[in-house]
């Protein structure tokens, strides 16, 4: 008896689009063994979409025609840009900071608390260096903090770092990512949000190094070596999008 060989499906390209009554969306599109069913979700910057394993592209981008009246709603509810700029609001380690801006004063980037107890990221210079300048010591902090929680997590759970380079990026789509050859990457925004949500971050790449996969023993890793796994997962689900909200450009 012949069997024909069962033809392969196309690939799922990582972006789909969707018209808004004011705009066009780029979608994140991610195809899963564990997904049962069609999600849509907002995520860390771009919408993304998960759909299981073996959808056909009309059937996804069905989909999300007919959610498109529910992601305009969400994505109306996303604060305005908020540009660094003197006399902003910026969230620094969970607490909101006022931008002070001092020309004449030496120095980048020093945060201080001022006679009403209002803290303050000071910024030395010219005022066409300001969002630079916030935006390199928002990055050198966020190393600061993610080196030593890397390393407290990984002692934690016995994993030695083959890798110990942490780079710092600007993703929209996700916190955080671990390569296969044990390297680990961050968003810089995380340094806006408070301790406990980065030192969730950490922690959740760190078991990465031992379970490249979401499973039931993956996040057994996590909540041994980080009790608060849970606040941190909430705490981004519910806020980590409008710190995309805030940035260098207007």
């Amino acid at each position: 008896m012949f069997f024909a060989p069962r033809r392969r499906l196309p690939a799922l390209p990582d972006l789909v689009t969707v018209s808004l009554p004011d705009r066009t969306v780029a979608v994140d599109l991610r195809a899963s063994a564990r997904a049962t069913r069609f999600t849509l979700r907002l995520g860390v910057g771009a919408p993304v979409m998960t759909v299981p394993e073996g959808t056909r592209l009309p059937d996804a981008e069905a989909f999300l025609d007919r959610h498109r009246g529910w992601l305009a709603e969400r994505l109306a509810r996303r604060p305005d840009h908020v540009a660094f700029a003197p006399g902003v609001l910026l969230p620094f380690r969970g607490e909101m900071h006022r931008v002070d801006h001092r020309a004449e004063a030496r120095g980048t980037v020093w945060r201080e608390v001022d006679a009403d107890a209002e803290p303050r990221l000071v910024v030395a210079g010219g005022a066409e260096h300001l969002p630079r300048r916030l935006r390199d010591f928002l990055v050198r902090t966020a190393k600061a903090d993610l080196t030593p929680a890397v390393a407290t997590h990984a002692a934690r759970l016995s994993i030695e770092i083959r890798n110990p380079r942490i780079r710092i990026k600007d993703t929209r789509s996700r916190w955080g990512s671990c390569t296969a050859d044990g390297e680990l990457s961050f968003s810089w925004r995380v340094v806006m949000a408070p301790p406990f949500v980065l030192d969730y971050l950490a922690a959740h790449e760190v078991a990465h190094l031992r379970e490249m996969n979401h499973s039931r023993r993956f996040w057994r890793l996590v909540r041994d070596t980080c009790p608060e796994m849970d606040a941190g997962r909430r705490w981004l689900k519910l806020h980590g999008a409008g710190l995309h909200g805030y940035g260098p450009e207007a």
